[in-house]
């Protein structure tokens, strides 16, 4: 019996999920990093966020992600901090090479890259570099929980939706946030009272569309709103694509409500640039 649809998506979204070794390299580099910002600027302490935290990374593309507690005072400019932080990695790791991505400082090690968010506490949350300028708040914990609420809800299904949008932004090069897009798929998963893998790609991608990217309010009520893209002209690139994409997600749609599963399996290929 010929693959149907949902079946060859479900089965794309698992073999896309990082090994249990993926992030085992960089992981080795935390307590160093911890020690040394430390001793350089001063923390309160360092911990694990990001997709590989919350089960929706992506093989060979996400990265280990941390969030560091900075003591101080947080500064006007973001880009103080976000200086400071590489300075003092850069000077423990002279022959690394190691970026500013806001909202992070990007640590490219042989055995994988690490991100580190500086953040200052503040009401149970954390100011962290927005990288459309200056500070934003965040809250980690009650952002995961707020998806894990969700995919519960689903039985897994909002965290494979957001595996499959990250799929499609990595293999088509998308400059989205790709924790817009998990808070995209698990906000429209809130408001569905079934699950249908194909369906709901669709429908989660035509609302980004219609929405026209624009930021997205925090739907925990406690953070500042997520950005889609950091510049205009990433924007308008971002667009173009997600245009396309909406297309084949429809088609696909289509197809595979018509029982021309074929013809469903190519459009979802061409969506995620198989």
């Amino acid at each position: 019996m010929p693959q149907t649809a949902t079946a060859w998506l479900n089965t794309t979204t698992a073999n896309w999920a990082p090994s249990a070794t993926q992030f085992s390299g960089a992981r080795k580099h935390r307590e160093a990093i911890e020690a040394k910002l430390d001793a350089a600027l001063g923390i309160f302490g360092m911990f694990e966020i990001g997709s590989l935290r919350h089960g929706t990374g992506i093989w060979t593309f996400s990265d280990a992600d941390y969030l560091v507690s900075l003591k101080g005072t947080r500064p006007e400019s973001q880009w103080t901090t976000l200086n400071n932080v590489k300075a003092a990695l850069q000077a423990r790791y002279p022959g690394t090479t190691i970026v500013v991505r806001q909202p992070a400082v990007v640590c490219r090690f042989s055995d994988g890259d690490v991100e580190v968010v500086p953040g200052f506490y503040s009401d149970s949350g954390y100011w962290i570099p927005d990288p459309t300028g200056g500070w934003m708040k965040t809250f980690p914990t009650n952002h995961n929980e707020y998806v894990n609420d969700v995919n519960k809800k689903h039985d897994g299904a909002a965290k494979k939706l957001a595996r499959q949008m990250k799929i499609w932004k990595y293999r088509r090069t998308v400059p989205v946030s790709s924790c817009y897009l998990e808070m995209r798929a698990a906000k429209h998963l809130a408001g569905e009272s079934t699950y249908a893998p194909v369906i709901d790609l669709h429908l989660a991608l035509k609302k980004i569309l219609d929405a026209d990217l624009a930021a997205m309010n925090d739907p925990t009520g406690l953070g500042s709103r997520f950005t889609a893209t950091s510049s205009e002209t990433k924007k308008v690139d971002a667009l173009s694509k997600l245009v396309t994409a909406v297309s084949r997600a429809r088609k696909a749609r289509d197809f595979e409500q018509e029982g021309n599963h074929e013809k469903a399996i190519e459009q979802l290929k061409l969506l995620f640039n198989f």
